[in-house]
């Protein structure tokens, strides 16, 4: 279910779910996981902090520590990065000549929308969130995140921390994975209220 609720607060640690339009694995047909990590690459710039993350084929969880977000609501951070992740599938679904992708994303476009000149609906409207006020929420939330591609319809990996698009390896054995994450225990040392 998406959130539509507004974030009112301005620092803190979120658990975000995106999810692609219809469930569709556009990550994956698209090959479009290094957009995720150019998305976390520009919230690092803008001082936040990657604590936690898995990207499946149809949706993306992550826990991001917000900091200073320089009057920006994180609705607008995420929203924008959903914008950014929509333009890189997009294109790269256009080089791969994925008409019957883009005619799907082209027919989920509404009508309002639509005379805004939206062309693709890449994703649901909305996101999930959570915010994230103790350490054992934060661990709950980050093992749901990283069992993800071994739970349900998932079979993706044998060992949850051997699927490369998550952050498991680096809280199971220590070595970062394909993108280097925060600890959320080094979040006390940083200018944080949240637990």
């Amino acid at each position: 279910m998406s959130v539509h609720r507004k974030i009112t607060v301005r620092d803190g640690v979120f658990f975000i779910t995106l999810t692609c339009f219809n469930w569709l694995n556009l990550f994956q047909i698209a090959d479009s996981y290094g957009a995720v990590y150019e998305w976390f690459d520009h919230l690092k710039i803008s001082g936040h902090h990657i604590v936690g993350y898995v990207t499946m084929p149809n949706h993306l969880h992550c826990l991001v520590a917000f900091r200073n977000t320089r009057g920006k609501s994180i609705n607008t951070i995420i929203g924008n990065g959903k914008r950014f992740m929509a333009y890189h599938i997009i294109d790269r679904l256009k080089e791969q000549h994925r008409y019957d992708v883009l005619s799907l994303l082209e027919s989920g476009v509404s009508l309002t929308d639509c005379a805004k000149n939206k062309i693709h609906e890449v994703f649901i409207p909305s996101f999930d969130w959570k915010e994230c006020w103790t350490e054992q929420f934060i661990l709950q939330k980050l093992n749901y995140t990283h069992l993800n591609p071994c739970k349900g319809k998932w079979s993706l990996v044998e060992n949850y921390w051997e699927y490369p698009h998550s952050s498991a390896k680096y809280y199971v054995t220590g070595e970062q994975g394909v993108y280097p994450v925060t600890h959320f225990g080094e979040l006390r040392n940083i200018d944080l209220t949240i637990y």
